[in-house]
C-alpha cells in the first residue's frame, strides 16, 4: 500500500510518500531555519504559520515526485504529537481535508514512534532493539519489541539534547542551528579543555538531565558560579574549548546510558534517531562503545535521522495492518508519554 505521510511536529513542513512501510518514493521537507535563525529557536507562533504557508506545495511535490495521482494513495498518515501544538494542528487539519476529499483512511502515528521507526527505511530489522531518539525537543530510550508500542526506559528530566546544544551554542555566539554549529566549532577546539559533568540523573537510573550541563557552561563563561549578568568576551581559542568539551560531555553521557540500556535489557542491538543522530562525534563515541559492549548499533543517514515524514508513512502501515484507523474527530496530543 501507499502511504501519504505529514508530519509539522515542529518547524520542518515535511510530507512524504511511502509504499509497503519501506520503500521512499518522495520526501519532501520545507525547512523553516531562515525564519528561526534570528531569535536563536524555534518560535511556535512563527512555525505554525510558515506551515499554513507551506503545506500545500509540500503535499503537492510530494504527490509529484512519487509518480503516482491520488488514487494510487491508500491512506493519510498524520504526527498527532508529541510537539507544537499549534504546528500539529496544521498538518492534522490538512490530512484530514485529503482523507475527507480523497475518499481515504486516516491514520495518526507518535512523532518519537515515528523516529524509532525510521531505521527501517534503511534496512534495519533487528527486533526487539534499543531505540534512542534524541533530537530539539525530546531525548528517549525506548526498548522496541513492537514498532507500534516502543517502551520507555529513560528520557531527559528537563532539556532536550538538541534544545540544549543550541542554548549553548547561543551562548557562544555560534548561531542557529546549534547542533551543526557547536560540531563545526568543536572541530577546531580541545573536547578535553574543560571537565563539563554528564547529563545524567544518576548511574542507576536511565534518564538524562541536561540542565546541570547547560548551567555549567553558562557558569564557566562567566568565570563564576553565582550571579548574573552579561557574558564576558572570549577568545576564539576558548570558543572551540568549550564548544568541544560541551560536546564531548553531551554525547558521552547519551552514549553511557544507551549501551547501559542494551546491557541491562539484554538486547544486543541499538539504533539511533533524531536530529542529534547527525551529530559525528555522538556516532564515534557510540560505535566505539557498542563495539566494546559486543552491541550492534545502527544509524540511518541524515535525511532519516532529522524530522521527515516519511518515518510516519513507514510506521503507519503497521497500523494499517492492524486496523488501526482514526477519524476525522483527531485531535493533536502535544505531551509526551512519560509511563513506563
Amino acid at each position: 500500500m501507499n502511504i501519504l505521510g505529514i508530519e509539522t511536529s515542529c518547524d520542518e513542513t515535511a510530507v512524504a510518500v511511502v509504499a509497503d512501510g519501506r520503500t521512499v518514493l518522495s520526501s519532501v521537507v520545507a525547512s523553516q531555519d531562515d525564519l528561526h535563525r534570528p531569535f536563536g529557536g524555534v518560535v511556535p507562533e512563527v512555525a505554525s504559520r510558515a506551515h499554513c504557508e507551506r503545506i500545500t506545495a509540500a503535499i503537492e511535490e510530494a504527490v509529484r515526485a512519487s509518480g503516482l495521482g491520488p488514487e494510487s494513495i491508500g491512506a493519510i498518515a498524520v504526527v498527532r504529537g508529541p510537539g507544537l501544538v499549534g504546528a500539529l494542528l496544521v498538518g492534522l487539519s490538512a490530512a484530514k481535508a485529503l482523507a475527507l476529499a480523497w475518499g481515504k483512511p486516516l491514520v495518526a502515528a507518535d512523532h518519537l514512534h515515528a523516529h524509532a521507526y525510521a531505521p527501517v527505511l534503511a534496512g534495519f530489522d533487528e527486533l526487539p532493539h534499543v531505540a534512542l531518539v534524541v533530537s530539539g525537543g525530546h531525548t528517549v530510550l525506548y526498548i522496541v519489541r513492537d514498532r507500534l508500542a516502543p517502551e520507555i526506559l529513560g528520557a531527559t528530566l528537563d532539556d532536550a539534547a538538541g534544545e540544549c546544544f543550541d542554548k549553548v551554542a547561543h551562548m557562544l555566539s555560534l548561531g542557529y542551528p546549534g547542533g551543526p554549529a557547536i560540531a563545526a566549532a568543536a572541530a577546531g577546539g580541545n573536547p578535553r579543555a574543560v571537565s563539563f559533568p554528564l547529563p545524567l540523573v544518576s548511574r542507576d537510573s536511565l534518564d538524562f538531565s541536561f540542565s546541570g550541563l547547560k548551567t555549567a557552561v553558562y557558569y564557566r563563561l562567566r568565570r563564576s558560579s553565582t550571579g548574573r549578568g552579561p557574558l564576558p568576551q572570549i577568545s576564539d581559542a576558548e570558543r572551540r574549548d568549550v564548544a568541544a568539551s560541551f560536546q564531548e560531555a553531551a554525547c558521552k553521557g547519551l552514549a553511557d546510558r544507551a549501551v547501559e540500556a542494551c546491557r541491562r535489557t539484554g538486547v544486543g542491538a541499538l539504533s539511533v534517531g533524531g536530529g542529534v543522530a547527525c551529530n559525528r562525534r555522538l556516532r564515534e563515541i557510540l560505535t566505539e562503545e557498542c563495539r566494546s559492549a559486543q552491541v550492534k548499533v545502527f544509524f540511518p543517514p541524515p535525511q532519516l535521522c532529522t524530522d521527515n515524514a516519511a518515518m510516519v508513512a513507514g510506521l503507519a502501515a503497521l497500523s494499517m495492518e492492524r486496523g488501526a484507523i482514526s477519524n476525522l474527530n483527531l485531535d493533536a496530543d502535544p505531551t509526551p508519554l512519560r509511563s513506563r
